[in-house]
């Protein structure tokens, strides 16, 4: 089951795990709101329809729909409530990844309530924004490389690629030609960069070079064998305060927020038990490495750095 169907999933059992009757669970409890409908009996209640209506139209209340709109959400609503019934009697809630679904999005709901809850009255002073800005600028990568790159499988053909250059042929149509990178309808360009969003091996060859230089030794990585170009460099200018003091707030109080559930986390009793070996069994051998980043000589840009813009493709 792929990750965005389990998403669709838990979203459409948290609805019907709230549209179930009483005494399936404490969704609605303490509504006493007058009804709108009964289902079977069951009260389908003004303020259970309202935050319905709110949360399908983006804000609104009933009052800004029309009559047909009012009706139509309504029946939407009892038709969820009772596919929510029966899913019950049928045990599938019970069944299957279903029981985690919901229980994920129970925790997922009382998270986010916690988290506002906790943070109403926790919002990020001036000198914490000002604090969080000065890491944040100091963690940014302080230099941008544009480089392109020639990637084939073995060294051999590397070499082969670094002695047609030497004879004066074009950096770009030798990539597009012999290139096994998407890079190469771009003639090879990697557009502008920051070491760390590269693996290891490349970063290193491209800091080590000058503007126009290629190099002459192929760099391996664990994509294959490549032969690259830097075109040039430039300093990373870091973005103004007030641009992203949005974006620091969100930084400030995720923070605090983690902070205080660590604390929940050091105050509770917590016995782990995952990848414990068995009594006397030897030790389990170390998981493998990390999955290779998503493009060819990238990794992912550090998540100490946030605040950083996102530096333009040329």
């Amino acid at each position: 089951m792929n990750h965005s169907r389990l998403i669709v999933l838990a979203a459409l059992l948290a609805a019907l795990a709230a549209c179930q009757p009483k005494g399936a669970g404490p969704a609605t409890s303490t509504d006493t709101s007058p009804p709108v409908a009964t289902v079977n009996g069951v009260p389908i209640t003004k303020d259970f329809y309202e935050f319905y209506i709110k949360g399908i139209t983006q804000g609104k209340s009933s009052a800004d729909l029309t009559p047909q709109q009012r009706a139509a959400a309504l029946d939407n609503l009892i038709r969820a409530r009772l596919v929510g019934e029966q899913a019950v009697k049928d045990g599938l809630d019970k069944n299957g990844d279903n029981q985690y679904l919901l229980e994920l999005s129970r925790l997922n709901v009382l998270q986010q309530a916690v988290e506002q809850n906790y943070l109403k009255d926790r919002k990020p002073t001036d000198q914490e924004l000002k604090t969080e800005y000065d890491a944040q600028v100091a963690a940014m990568p302080k230099t941008e490389y544009h480089a392109r790159h020639i990637l084939v499988a073995n060294e051999a053909e590397a070499r082969k690629i670094i002695d047609r250059l030497d004879k004066g042929e074009k950096f770009d149509v030798l990539a597009k030609s012999d290139s096994l990178d998407p890079s190469k309808s771009n003639g090879g360009d990697l557009g502008w960069f920051s070491p760390e969003r590269m693996v290891p091996e490349f970063a290193g060859a491209v800091i080590a070079m000058k503007p126009n230089e290629y190099t002459h030794n192929p760099v391996h990585t664990q994509y294959g064998w490549h032969v690259i170009q830097l075109l040039d460099t430039r300093e990373v200018t870091p973005p103004p305060f007030d641009q992203v003091k949005g974006r620091l707030e969100q930084i400030v109080q995720a923070k605090k927020f983690r902070s205080y559930t660590d604390d929940l986390m050091k105050a509770a009793k917590v016995d782990k038990f995952l990848d414990q070996p068995a009594t006397g069994a030897p030790p389990a051998a170390a998981p493998g490495a990390a999955a290779p980043p998503p493009a060819p000589g990238a990794q992912s840009a550090p998540a100490s750095a946030p605040a950083q813009p996102t530096p333009p493709k040329n």
